[in-house]
């Protein structure tokens, strides 16, 4: 047992790598400069630089001497000769990236107090554009190695190490741990009650499904399985607040207080799954009670409690915990549409707001943060499977 923990803990860190390695694809390659997202067209050189150093925006993506900055404002279009520079922040060790008409590229020196400076273009071969980065002393410093240590860096005091050092937003400025501890207990407390509800009467209508299979009972129920799964989550919660919020006047439908507030999207979150779990149920247990040794049990005379209830649902259980382990790691992510619409400041809510404002270091935080719980789920997962079947061994 101790070996495979040990050996799925380490192939577990090779997939959060893999992960890390997509995310920084997404955020750092294919979404471009934040800075320019968050601050606008208008921001100050000042601000841009500032916001591209505290994200590591302006470094390498993998390795190089030169970040990028704004000392110098850069210029485009066919020069030649010596242009004026305009200096933008006091920077040293800048060197220009002067690009030509053919598309050869140069780098190029820029003295400290530098004025003017001399464009190595001709009238044939003219420069196109100019671009200016700073210097620094550490190659590895870049883009990649801060993602490294935004999700694990080593520290000279205790405890040593720490985790999950995404900085502050980008716009409200608070800290991204602050926000996720902040999102966490909505979140458990919607979605808490919504899976324990999915996966309790799940298994109760389909053990009921099951017990009059092929009856007027188990046709009912799967009709209204099909029924549910088919009804838009956007239009379920559009519908039960106009319903049961506006017309009726029976739950609040915006806030995070008491246990009213999450009456009506607990309910809605319960209906739109329950189809799923019943399905999906259902067929488990009627492709259990085909086997041998059930069948054995029904003939000696055991009753319908102990057929159901002990001896079916202990068989299934291997199911039922993969149903179970695949749904856990939403729980702490919250639901996108059910906290929006209903003002429930969790996790779901927090990302979509992030989405809205471009907030790369809190979405990148969210989407570590699911990959971490899928791991740590799928492991727990496999470790239940060992006690809920004696003969699964976990080698």
């Amino acid at each position: 047992m101790i070996k495979y923990i040990l050996r799925r803990t380490f192939f577990s860190i090779w997939v959060i790598l893999g992960v890390l390695l997509l995310t920084f694809a997404l955020f750092n390659i294919a979404a471009g400069d934040p800075a320019g997202a968050v601050l606008g067209k208008n921001a100050k050189t000042a601000e841009i630089e500032a916001l591209r150093r505290e994200l590591g925006s302006d470094l390498p993506l993998f390795y190089g001497k030169l970040c990028r900055t704004e000392a110098f404002q850069e210029f485009s279009g066919s020069a030649t000769g010596t242009v004026t520079l305009s200096r933008q922040l006091p920077v040293t060790k800048v060197t220009a990236l002067v690009t030509f008409a053919d598309g050869k590229k140069k780098y190029i020196p820029v003295a400290d107090d530098a004025q003017l400076f001399s464009l190595p273009g001709t009238p044939h071969d003219p420069v196109v554009s100019c671009r200016f980065y700073r210097e620094q002393p550490n190659p590895w410093n870049s883009q990649f190695a801060r993602s490294l240590k935004e999700l694990v860096s080593f520290e000279k005091t205790f405890p040593w190490v720490s985790f999950f050092n995404f900085g502050n937003t980008l716009v409200s400025r608070e800290k991204v741990s602050d926000v996720l501890k902040r999102g966490l207990l909505p979140s458990l407390s919607l979605m808490l009650p919504i899976f324990a509800g999915e996966i309790i009467f799940g298994i109760i209508l389909a053990l009921l499904a099951v017990a009059f299979a092929g009856s007027a009972v188990d046709r009912l129920l799967m009709i209204a399985a099909v029924v549910t799964m088919s009804i838009s989550y956007l239009v379920a919660i559009i519908f039960g607040q106009w319903i049961f919020g506006y017309y009726l006047n029976l739950f609040p439908v915006w806030g995070f207080g008491d246990v009213s507030h999450f009456a009506l999207p607990v309910l809605i979150g319960i209906l739109c799954g329950i189809g799923s779990n019943l399905r999906f149920f259902r067929t488990v247990f009627i492709d259990e009670l085909r086997k041998e040794y059930l069948r054995t049990i029904r003939a000696k005379g055991a009753g319908p409690v102990a057929v159901y209830c002990k001896h079916l649902l202990r068989n299934s259980l291997v199911q039922i915990i993969t149903k179970v382990g695949s749904g856990l790691p939403f729980l702490f992510t919250g639901s996108l549409l059910l906290e929006s619409f209903f003002g429930i400041p969790g996790l779901g809510f927090a990302g979509m707001q992030a989405l809205y404002d471009s907030d790369i270091q809190l979405l990148k935080a969210l989407v570590m943060m699911s990959a971490l719980l899928f791991v740590i789920m799928n492991l727990l997962t496999d470790i239940a499977y060992a006690w809920a079947d004696p003969r699964i061994k976990l080698e």
